[in-house]
């Protein structure tokens, strides 16, 4: 199992479209700093996890979501976690891959 974590913003880079690319069964997905505007509901990239939600778990960090306003607006498929399960995640998964 990978956790991939994702700091840049959809909207601007493509590491969140890149990561989604090799994602396998059973992965996780991280959106950290500007990352978090992926999740973001009403939008095609939270269509996309959506559609991925089934076989993947998709999270965000909840202070950086609230750092950038959106805390309210994210797509329900994406799970909010605090600095604490962020660690968490690092040691339930066999590999951490940082999108950068």
């Amino acid at each position: 199992m990978v956790l991939n974590i994702i700091n840049k913003s959809p909207f601007s880079h493509s590491a969140f479209s890149e990561c989604l690319a090799v994602l396998g069964d059973n992965d996780r997905v991280l959106l950290i700093e500007d990352g978090v505007y992926a999740a973001q509901a009403d939008t095609e990239y939270a269509k996309t996890i959506t559609a991925l939600a089934g076989n993947n778990q998709f999270y965000i960090l909840q202070a950086d979501a609230q750092a950038r306003g959106i805390a309210d607006r994210i797509n329900h498929d994406v799970q909010a976690v605090d600095y604490t399960q962020f660690v968490e995640l690092t040691t339930v998964c066999n590999v951490v891959h940082s999108w950068y």
